[in-house]
């Protein structure tokens, strides 16, 4: 038992990734308050479902600005500066729009901007940040690392929503924005704090532009990745941004408000939870093809089971289901692809990575949004169900060897 809960935890060895998982565990649960008191706000302010997808799009539309750009950057520079830079605007956007609500003034224009200014420090920040696990941790632990990075980000899925939903009860919105803004402190000061080696730059070709199309002729011309990322696209429209209408199912579905609203979420979180920390202790004695298909294969049996049933136990019990699946799939991705990819390529293939999956969701957003405007939210979630089975379905008949990927 002891020595599964080391290999569980094998990448806390490293000083530098101990900070790192600790300053995130403080910030992200920030990041998931904010996520979840902002949607929530979005919603009591317009009834929409269609702004909560138009507020996703805005978020996402820098992914498909700048992440290629800034997969170059990470490269090009410090992955622990540009990583500071981003979360310290992230920090600042947090605080303003805590000012805004808190004085009364905040209209749904605002939450707009604002989601779009976030996504900009997003496209800079997320390439860098998985680029930047390889520099923390040898190769050998990378996928340990990688999953446990994934378990910090559902911890925050799972404490971020509850704790929002009862603070936004008991105080307001303005106070989850204000914590989200204090818990930066925390990821920020593990950055200043880490004793990092140099890291080899590599220099530029002829131009930006040579640069970028070594990474995306790579990512296109390895046939796992390939198909790897044509997955992820389809998961992230049509099965992570079905998160955008939790406000909706909580408040319209199920009669609740934004307690229920951060259940859900949290439930989400559980079962990603899970996920993460299973592969943390299989990663590296189980081929991973194998968990990514089986996590394909459960995901659209989650998916109809929430959208057929209309009571608050049986979503929570389908969403932990979901998550995990959601997290298998995402992060058995992720570490296929970080292990595959030469490390003088690594930021920019991880921007492809970074476009594909959250450049995606913003187009599922507003998919989501308008079908459950114009179907309602139940119709909604059985049709990305349907559409998952054919895209899952399809990738494991056409490359069955995928499940084999190691």
């Amino acid at each position: 038992m002891n020595l599964q809960l080391s290999q569980t935890f094998t990448a806390l060895k490293y000083r530098n990734f101990r900070l790192w998982f600790s300053g995130q565990m403080v910030s992200l649960i920030g990041t998931w308050m904010q996520a979840t008191a902002q949607s929530y706000l979005l919603f009591e302010l317009t009834g929409s479902p269609v702004m909560l997808g138009i507020a996703g799009f805005a978020s996402g539309v820098p992914i498909w600005l700048f992440s290629l750009y800034s997969g170059l950057i990470s490269d090009r520079f410090s992955r622990r500066k540009v990583i500071l830079f981003a979360q310290t605007s992230m920090m600042v956007l947090g605080f303003i729009l805590a000012i805004l609500t808190f004085t009364g003034m905040v209209q749904p224009w605002h939450i707009i901007v604002l989601a779009f200014l976030l996504g900009t420090a997003n496209a800079f920040d997320a390439p860098a940040r998985q680029s930047f696990v390889v520099d923390m941790v040898p190769k050998e632990d990378l996928t340990n690392a990688i999953a446990l990075n994934s378990s910090v980000f559902n911890l925050g899925t799972i404490v971020g929503p509850s704790v929002a939903g009862l603070i936004y009860a008991w105080l307001g919105p303005a106070w989850c924005f204000t914590i989200n803004g204090i818990s930066f402190l925390g990821v920020i000061g593990a950055l200043l704090v880490m004793n990092m080696p140099p890291r080899p730059i590599i220099a530029l070709k002829k131009s930006p532009f040579s640069d970028l199309n070594d990474g995306l002729r790579f990512a296109v011309g390895h046939v796992e990745i390939r198909y790897l990322l044509i997955n992820l696209a389809a998961v992230s429209i049509f099965s992570f941004s079905l998160m955008t209408l939790m406000p909706d199912w909580a408040n319209t579905v199920l009669g609740g408000d934004v307690t229920t609203n951060g259940l859900l979420l949290s439930a989400r979180g559980v079962g990603s939870l899970v996920a993460a920390l299973m592969i943390a202790n299989l990663g590296s004695r189980v081929v991973r093809g194998k968990i990514w298909t089986f996590g394909g294969l459960v995901m659209p049996f989650a998916i109809f089971l929430l959208g057929s049933f209309r009571i608050l136990p049986v979503s929570m019990i389908t969403l932990v289901v979901l998550g995990w699946s959601l997290m298998s799939v995402i992060n058995i991705t992720n570490s296929l692809i970080q292990t595959h990819v030469p490390d003088h390529l690594r930021g920019r293939v991880m921007s492809i990575y970074i476009l594909v999956f959250q450049g995606s969701l913003p187009i599922g957003a507003l998919l989501v949004g308008w079908l459950a405007d114009m179907y309602g939210s139940p119709f909604t979630i059985i049709i990305c169900g349907v559409i998952i089975t054919l895209v899952v379905g399809t990738i494991n008949l056409i490359h069955p060897t995928i499940r084999k990927f190691n």
